[in-house]
């Protein structure tokens, strides 16, 4: 990486739990490529201040992660379709002075879909109804799966994203069969959720698909037993790689090839 300098461009990420998978992800490839560029992950409680100081301060790229996606929608200036349609953010870019703002988080899982050829004729179990939970649905929408469940605790929030793309809302656990099901918790998460299971193991045995949208550690317990039980697996390691590729493209405006991505993600989990 250059030495620090004046003409440095300065990218960030705001999230309430910072991780240095970001960090580690944008800095790889600003080395690599020789961009004049550094990342820096922060915490904030001031959310329009800290919008406020990227505008003001020039900073080109900000990456939101929760429980921001949805409060920086009116700090922003333009909404890209792949955020206005699901009304959740994840990315935000400074040009000059205007920021405009994207959802790579909706990019990636629908990538992610065509990448792995899932069945749409499957039905889909989503658990959760959050910010990411909105990308995820959407996606699997666009995709066109007519058949899905969001599974949430909340009534309010489940129902409210299964009625806005046309799918049903539960909070009772889904009996098994073949189908996707999507962990959008933080169900096998590094930390106090670490050892849970997303879904019963009956559940999971029967899936012919399982998407956990976890991404740190790669391999959660609901990974793990999709891979024990013969599933199609997709992990939130290849979301959060995907959509970090997005982010660095819109940033830098340097194209990236799937090597570089692959190298960059392995560097931001070698902690």
């Amino acid at each position: 990486m250059p030495i620090l300098n004046k003409d440095m461009t300065l990218c960030i990420s705001l999230a309430a739990r910072p991780s240095n998978l970001g960090t580690r992800f944008h800095n790889f490839l600003y080395e690599e490529l020789g961009l004049n560029f550094i990342y820096k992950a922060f915490s904030t409680d001031d959310i329009v201040g800290a919008i406020t100081g990227v505008r003001a301060l020039g900073i080109r790229g900000c990456s939101v992660s929760m429980p921001f996606k949805e409060a920086v929608i009116p700090l922003v200036d333009e909404m890209e379709t792949s955020a206005a349609a699901i009304e959740s953010v994840n990315t935000i870019v400074n040009d000059g002075g205007r920021l405009v703002a994207s959802n790579t988080d909706y990019e990636a899982v629908s990538a992610l879909l065509r990448e792995h050829a899932v069945d749409t004729a499957l039905p889909v179990v989503v658990r959760g109804s959050g910010g990411m939970a909105k990308a995820v649905v959407a996606a699997f929408r666009g995709a066109g799966f007519d058949t899905l469940t969001v599974l949430a605790r909340n009534e309010q929030a489940g129902r409210a994203l299964a009625d806005k793309y046309g799918y049903t809302w539960s909070r009772d656990e889904p009996a098994p069969g073949s189908s996707v099901i999507v962990n959008v918790t933080p169900l096998g998460m590094t930390g106090a959720d670490a050892d849970a299971l997303a879904f019963p193991p009956a559940v999971i045995e029967a899936a012919e698909v399982v998407f956990d949208v976890v991404a740190f550690p790669a391999e959660t317990p609901l990974v793990h037993a999709g891979n024990r039980a013969g599933a199609l697996v997709i992990t939130g390691a290849e979301v959060i790689a995907i959509q970090a590729a997005r982010q660095f493209e819109r940033y830098t405006g340097v194209s990236v090839s799937p090597d570089q991505v692959a190298r960059a993600s392995a560097f931001s989990r070698a902690v």
